[in-house]
């Protein structure tokens, strides 16, 4: 461990911590990185935030790869960063932190098991936080989270998770274009067998980040520490449908919310897959009780169907090993108006890319509706310049967006982590974040059990 932090340019290794420059308006602090959201945080560098960020947590290969990325995002030849991560691993490192006080924002992206907890005594010692989701696996989690944003208000602190799927320009415009009437109509209801907005997710182990093959740590794969997989990227979906069917409105989960159905199955993993992710040769205990004929099964897959503001919506994401060649993670989303239907499908026939269809409803008038595109398109290029529409076919409209728009998934934790430094610097969130964050966890949360109970 030593000698891996001396070889890295990028690290100090101390057993104390000390006290940051005074000039810089925001310093960092990252604690127990487990998950590579926490280094995508700093693949770019902001103009208030200080260069030497402070990392507390145990010694082991969590944090030794939170490093190497850092270190790479620094040694790039393009657009490189100048971080300085001072790193401290006793056995104390979290009362070391609290006592420390290093920064004013704490990061954590990791063992989710432990993150509730991460958040509340952060919170307490007056430290904002931005959480990667999820904030919480289980309904014993969501009450403590309601007492978090209490403290939070309490401490003059914010709390904020990490929705990067809000800067995917598919998703944005799927949202601007709900938002004409001449195109989408009025939002549809749907039933619970065809709910009026549907979101699937579909993800993979085995994958390459930041030019990276993806080594994840073994209890990445055990739902006691990294959650099921019905309320990790569903926390994405569920987000997603209360941000484009709902913006700028306050979603009540006591009043606002009723869930229909959960389900929750699982991904078999071989010894010799668990091994080329991993890096272990062997399960490790706490994994022996999902593994059955030397098969590691996975509880990472999920649907929930749920009624929010009368409309009827339903999520589901699946986790495979891995994708098949020239491919990767996939997304489709439909949202279903009286004039139009708004659809992102990125699977095989759209090359593993997202691409938007405005695919208006069959009694449509195509000459009138042609029309209302025409004058939604003046909008749309008002802010997206350069955006066009295709005729695919009759009825049907492909959205084509220059490739300047299209970013990439890493680098929307750079434009998330702008938008909450925008927060910090006015003191307040929006007023509806908070309450609808509660809504979002409580879908989630209060699914798992519902999909446990069935299985009964």
């Amino acid at each position: 461990m030593i000698i891996m932090f001396t070889n890295m340019s990028c690290v100090t290794k101390t057993d104390t911590i000390a006290k940051n420059d005074a000039s810089c308006e925001i310093k960092l602090i990252t604690l127990d990185p487990g998950h590579f959201h926490a280094a995508l945080v700093q693949k770019k560098s902001y103009p208030q935030v200080c260069h030497d960020v402070y990392v507390y947590a145990p010694e082991g290969e969590d944090l030794l790869e939170h490093l190497k990325r850092i270190e790479g995002y620094n040694s790039r030849t393009e657009m490189p960063t100048n971080w300085n991560e001072i790193v401290y691993t006793g056995s104390d490192y979290i009362e070391t932190m609290l006592r420390d006080k290093s920064g004013n924002v704490m990061i954590t992206a990791g063992n989710n098991g432990k993150k509730v907890d991460y958040l509340k005594s952060t919170l307490s010692a007056g430290i904002n936080v931005f959480a990667d989701k999820p904030m919480v696996i289980n309904t014993e989690g969501f009450k403590t989270l309601q007492e978090c944003f209490d403290i939070a208000r309490r401490e003059g602190v914010l709390l904020y998770d990490i929705m990067t799927e809000r800067f995917e320009i598919t998703a944005i415009l799927q949202k601007e274009l709900s938002l004409i009437p001449g195109v989408y109509g009025e939002q549809q209801t749907g039933t619970p067998d065809d709910p009026g907005i549907v979101k699937k997710s579909v993800h993979h182990f085995l994958k390459t980040v930041s030019g990276s093959p993806l080594i994840r740590p073994a209890w990445y794969f055990d739902i006691e520490q990294q959650g099921s997989g019905i309320i990790d990227v569903t926390t994405h979906l569920v987000d997603l449908i209360q941000w484009q069917c709902f913006p700028d409105q306050i979603i009540d989960h006591t009043k606002d919310v009723e869930l229909v159905d959960a389900n929750s199955w699982d991904t078999p993993m071989s010894l010799a897959e668990f091994q080329k992710v991993t890096g272990f040769e062997t399960y490790p205990a706490f994994l022996i009780k999902d593994v059955r004929d030397n098969n590691l099964h996975v509880y990472s897959n999920g649907d929930i169907t749920f009624k929010i503001k009368n409309i009827f919506a339903k999520v589901s994401v699946i986790w495979n090993y891995t994708f098949p060649e020239g491919g990767g993670d996939t997304h489709f989303s439909i949202m279903k108006g009286s004039k139009s239907h708004l659809i992102i499908e990125q699977g095989m026939e759209q090359g593993y890319k997202p691409v938007l269809t405005i695919k208006a409803v069959l009694d449509t008038d195509f000459d009138v509706f042609s029309n209302e595109l025409a004058r939604a398109l003046t909008m749309i290029t008002a802010k997206y310049p350069g955006v066009t529409f295709v005729k695919k076919e009759r009825g049907s409209w492909i959205v084509e967006i220059p490739e300047r728009y299209h970013n990439g998934h890493e680098s929307h934790f750079g434009l998330v982590m702008e938008n909450f430094l925008k927060y910090l610097s006015e003191g307040t969130l929006p007023e509806w974040e908070i309450p609808n964050m509660i809504t979002k966890y409580y879908i989630t949360t209060h699914a798992l059990e519902m999909a446990k109970n069935k299985k009964r």
